[in-house]
């Protein structure tokens, strides 16, 4: 039984694998030269790079550079040291959530649009078509807070970290950084394609509304 139930689950997988790849291949002559317009407009608002790319950690604990839509000054790390040391309240907010509701990062007016719709995660089918993600997953994290996940990181590293997931339709910054561990492991835990398909079509709901976007 035991046996079946892994064949199960490793058919179930490459099932997953191949709804990725197909999804993002049929939607891609739409998608296509949307990803190009907005890297113009970023190009054109701030110059330099368009894509900025940040070390996670994926599936059995392997490294990749996951791909953003750059929305931040080119200065960041300096700016959120300097935001973080005069405002206590901030870095209280930084270190229970590793957000900020007001960001000093962010580049103004189209930083902001980017983020309010979750644009500037689309490169991310990029990882996804080369598998380093999955378009459904646990959110991407770096080593570091691989550390707070604890005894959980080993669900976490059992699967692709995905585009979106449960976190990122379940109130995304409005929730605590345990929430989110917590969201994780249950989707680890009780995956199925269905699952899956309940989460990707909630994702098109939240962006509309920007329901708990940072």
């Amino acid at each position: 039984a035991a046996q079946k139930s892994a064949r199960g689950r490793k058919f179930a997988l490459a099932a997953k694998r191949s709804i990725d790849i197909v999804l993002i291949l049929t939607a891609f002559p739409i998608i296509g030269p949307f990803l190009l317009a907005v890297a113009g407009l970023i190009y054109v608002w701030d110059g330099g790079p368009v894509l900025f790319l940040h070390k996670r950690i994926g599936r059995d604990g392997r490294e990749f550079g996951c791909l953003k839509f750059r929305t931040m000054v080119t200065d960041s790390d300096a700016a959120l040291a300097r935001h973080l040391a005069e405002n206590p309240e901030a870095r209280r907010e930084w270190e229970r959530t590793q957000k900020l509701t007001d960001d000093p990062r962010i580049l103004p007016v189209i930083g902001t649009f980017l983020r309010k719709f979750s644009l500037d995660e689309l490169p991310q089918i990029y990882n996804v078509l080369t598998g380093d993600m999955s378009l459904i997953g646990p959110r991407p994290v770096t080593r570091d807070e691989l550390g707070r996940y604890g005894d959980a990181a080993r669900y976490y590293l059992a699967v692709r970290p995905g585009v979106s997931g449960k976190w990122q339709v379940s109130g995304r910054s409005q929730t605590t950084y345990e929430e989110r561990v917590q969201m994780d492991l249950e989707y680890v835990q009780n995956w199925t394609l269905l699952g899956d398909l309940k989460i990707l079509f909630r994702t098109v709901g939240v962006v509309l509304s920007q329901d708990g976007a940072a």
